[in-house]
């Protein structure tokens, strides 16, 4: 199952320091399927999008995730891919970036030539450089949050309610960030999606960021004093106030860290797909 990761550590930006295949080599790890790529999504100080990513096939050398990556930035936002849709090309391998934002996805999705129709309909089909679902939604929600005049949350609406309810879905779970903002998607109750509210105890001394997944790990001293907010698919640490969303939520943290939590979408979706409905690339890249 992919991971996702991200982080806003509100208006100032701060350092964190990323790994995206916390494990050594052994002979365990080797007996494992390895990942299909890795990358890390940032913003320059004056909200210019950078993205970091390479595919990892197993013939490949995984220096680039595994090595200690040093990136600045107010929101953060990172990826390990299991392919379920095209091959393991740059093109392919997450975050994605579209009209100065970044998206990265956790799922599966089928109906593909009905989705591309439409965004030919809307005029956005060139955006879509690779073969994969994830990247075909994140066109879709760039396409309807352009004709909602940059409103992001209505775009993210508009797309996913029309996926929900025209397309086959397994998951849709995503991260969707802008330089001051971070949007977070479980749907429907597929896949889990955690969210944690950081605030580091004052006076006493605070610890450290140091968030660490089955494949993503991210220590931060600067963020030893600030308040912050982790999205993962996995609690990141014993922190007692991670908590998973809902199925169907949809949480917006903007500039100043305030969150917002809706429901904008029906209980389930239209046509829900199981694993045993995948064909078995996709299914194995789902499991757990």
């Amino acid at each position: 199952m992919c991971r996702l990761f991200g982080l806003h550590a509100g208006s100032e930006p701060v350092r964190a320091t990323f790994w995206l295949l916390d494990a050594p080599d052994s002979l365990s790890v080797q007996s494992h399927r390895e990942p299909d790529g890795a990358g890390i999504g940032t913003f320059s100080s004056d909200g210019t999008p950078k993205v970091a990513k390479r595919p990892l096939a197993a013939w490949e050398d995984h220096a680039f995730a595994r090595e200690a990556r040093v990136v600045k930035s107010t929101t953060f936002l990172a990826h390990v891919r299991y392919a379920s849709t095209g091959a393991l090309t740059v093109a392919n391998t997450h975050p994605f970036e579209q009209d100065g934002r970044l998206f990265a996805h956790n799922g599966a999705f089928a109906g593909l030539a009905l989705l591309d129709q439409r965004l030919v309909g809307l005029g956005v089909r060139e955006l879509v450089r690779g073969q994969t679902d994830s990247e075909r939604l994140f066109a879709l929600i760039t396409a309807e949050t352009r004709r909602a005049n940059g409103d992001v949350t209505a775009g993210i609406r508009a797309a996913v309610g029309w996926v929900a309810g025209e397309l086959p879905v397994f998951s849709l779970n995503f991260i969707l960030t802008t330089a001051t903002d971070i949007w977070a998607l479980r749907y429907p109750a597929t896949h889990e999606l955690h969210v944690l509210r950081r605030d580091p105890a004052t006076p006493a001394p605070a610890a450290p960021l140091d968030a660490r997944s089955k494949r993503i790990h991210s220590r931060s001293t600067e963020l030893a004093r600030s308040p912050h907010v982790l999205f993962a698919t996995e609690p990141m640490d014993n922190n007692p106030s991670w908590r998973p969303m809902a199925s169907g939520e949809l949480v917006h943290v903007g500039p100043d860290l305030s969150a917002t939590s809706t429901f904008p979408f029906p209980e389930s979706v239209a046509h829900q797909l199981t694993l045993q409905d995948l064909d078995p690339a996709a299914a194995e890249s789902q499991k757990p």
